[in-house]
This record gives structure tokens, C-alpha cells and sequence, in this order.
């Protein structure tokens, strides 16, 4: 069969309507009316708010998984910045409550200074500043260590006072620290005088584990003293000055089968917890040496007549 004889036209399954060009025209004027319809119009909105209203259940549909995750980051994301925020905080209060204590202590310690000051203004013996250090690690004993010693000037039995009163005496110094009795220990004593009477007596220590204290000896019954009686030093040991504040009667025992009354005392002086305290020259080191006694010459010896002998009247 020749070749021009054959159907060049495709079958009619294969047909593909209007041309490519004649389509781009058609749908080129269309876009260009719809346009110029909407711009005058305005048909397009309804339409797409219908459309959007149609499918706003498919895109809330869709949206929710997403959401979901993006919630759960969020959660996470918060609770660890949270958590940060809180350990910040928690930090700065500690921080901030490290420094009001500071504070409180600095604040205690300048008060007790000033006080200090003041007590230091009315003796007239000379003192000297000293802080204390630690207690002494003795249980049966009430004793304190001081940073004040023999290279300081410190001398054993030296008075040592708080900004409230007598708080005890040096029984030891070493070189750089001093060992204090306080005046609550069971081996000490100190003269005392009743400001309201001007009677005067021994304050013993009493440790006792109901509370340390002191205690007033000997005391008759018929004695007159008083629950809050102040006792001050009385001076007459040659020790402590005189007028030191040193503790107040707080509780009086009177029993009929015995002639003495217990007098218990609670010391003025921060027996427990004193930072800073004043040592004192004793009183008898600031008292001028005694005359010393007349030394005979030899002659005078020899010429003195012994007692009881003959007088020696020999003739010229």
C-alpha cells in the first residue's frame, strides 16, 4: 500500500477538542471579566467566604495534631524555664538571707561595741579590748579563751567585763591567749556589795544544768535582801573596782529549821555569748608601793639595848 493512501488523522480516542492557543484566549478573557466583575462588583468575597466557611472544618481538622504538638513543646519549654526562674530565686533568698543575718550579727556586734565604749568610759581603771575566742572544752568548768596575752600586757587575776558587768577574771595567760573564769564557775568567788542596803558579802558561782548563776553564802535569815537587789563589786579584795554591776538577786530561800538563807543571783554580764569583752588592770597594781621599812645603821644596832639585859653604865 503507498504511504499517501494512509489516514494521518488521529483515531478519535486520541482527540483533544479545541487547540492549546484557542483554550489560552478563552480562558484569558474569562480571568479578565471575572476580574473586572469583581473590581466593580465585587462577586468574589461572598464566594470566598462561602468557600472558606466549606472548608474551615477540614483546616480546623487538620490544624489540631499540630497544635497538639506545639502545646506539649510549649509545656516543656515553660516548666523548664520555671523551674530555672524558681532555682534563680531560690538562690538570691538564700543569697539575701546569708546577708540580713550578716547584717543582724554586724549589727549585734556594733551595738555591743558601743556599750563597751560606754562601760569603758565610766572605769577609771585602765582596760584593754580583747575578743573572745572560744570556750574551753572542759564540761565541769566555766571558762572562756581570750586573744590577749603575756605579749599584750595581760597579768593573771586581771578583772574582765562585759558592756553589762563583771563577767570574770584571767587565771591563765599564755603568750598570745588568756584562759578566763567566769564568774558562774563553782571555784570562783567575788565581793560583792548590796546597792540598796551597803551590805557587803561573797557571790559564789553556781553551775547548774537548770541554769548558771550565783549564789550568796552565808546569809542570815534575818539579813535585809530582797528579789531584785543589784550587787556591785565592793572593791575590798583589792581586784575589781568598785561599783562594777555584777549580778541581781533573783530568787530568796528562807527555811525555817535553818538560821541562813539561800540567796540565788543571775549574773548581769553575758555569760553565754559575749564577743567582746574589756580586761582591767586589778586595783592593787595601781596602788603605789607600801613605804619601805626604816633600815637601821649598824651602829644604831649595836647601841639598841636588848630586853632584859643589864644596861652597860661603864665609867668614862
Amino acid at each position: 500500500m503507498p504511504l499517501g493512501t494512509l489516514d494521518r488523522t488521529p483515531p478519535p480516542f486520541f482527540r483533544q477538542g479545541p487547540s492549546a492557543l484557542s483554550k489560552l484566549v478563552v480562558f484569558s478573557a474569562v480571568s479578565v471579566f471575572l476580574m473586572v466583575a469583581d473590581l466593580r462588583l465585587g462577586l468574589t468575597p461572598p464566594l470566598r467566604a462561602a468557600i472558606a466557611t466549606a472548608l474551615y472544618p477540614v483546616q480546623w481538622t487538620v490544624m489540631r495534631p499540630i497544635q497538639a504538638a506545639g502545646n506539649v513543646g510549649n509545656y516543656f519549654t515553660s516548666l523548664h524555664r520555671a523551674q530555672q526562674t524558681e532555682a534563680e530565686a531560690l538562690r538570691r533568698l538564700a543569697a539575701q538571707a546569708d546577708r540580713h543575718l550578716q547584717l543582724e550579727q554586724l549589727e549585734q556586734e556594733n551595738r555591743q561595741l558601743r556599750e563597751l565604749l560606754l562601760m569603758r568610759d565610766r572605769i577609771s581603771s585602765p582596760a584593754m579590748g580583747a575578743q573572745v575566742l572560744y570556750d574551753t572544752a572542759d564540761p565541769f568548768s566555766r571558762r572562756i579563751v581570750i586573744d590577749r596575752g603575756q605579749t599584750h600586757g595581760i597579768e593573771a587575776g586581771s578583772p574582765v567585763v562585759d558592756e553589762s558587768g563583771v563577767l570574770g577574771q584571767v587565771t591563765r595567760v599564755y603568750p598570745l591567749v588568756s584562759e578566763v573564769t567566769l564568774l558562774i564557775d563553782r571555784d570562783q568567788a567575788i565581793p560583792v556589795l548590796n546597792v540598796r542596803t551597803g551590805v557587803r558579802s561573797v557571790a559564789f558561782g553556781q553551775p547548774s544544768a537548770a541554769g548558771d548563776g550565783l549564789e550568796l553564802r552565808h546569809t542570815l535569815a534575818s539579813a535585809d535582801i530582797e528579789e531584785g537587789d543589784l550587787l556591785t563589786t565592793s572593791g575590798i579584795d583589792g581586784v575589781y573596782p568598785p561599783g562594777l554591776p555584777v549580778a541581781r538577786v533573783s530568787r530568796i530561800e528562807r527555811r525555817a529549821e535553818s538560821s541562813f538563807t539561800r540567796v540565788q543571783c543571775e549574773p548581769l554580764a553575758r555569760v553565754q555569748g559575749a564577743l567582746h569583752v574589756l580586761v582591767l588592770q586589778p586595783v592593787g597594781a595601781q596602788l603605789p608601793p607600801p613605804p619601805e621599812p626604816e633600815q637601821a645603821t649598824g651602829r644604831q644596832r649595836r647601841d639598841r639595848p636588848v630586853p632584859g639585859s643589864p644596861i652597860n653604865r661603864s665609867a668614862p
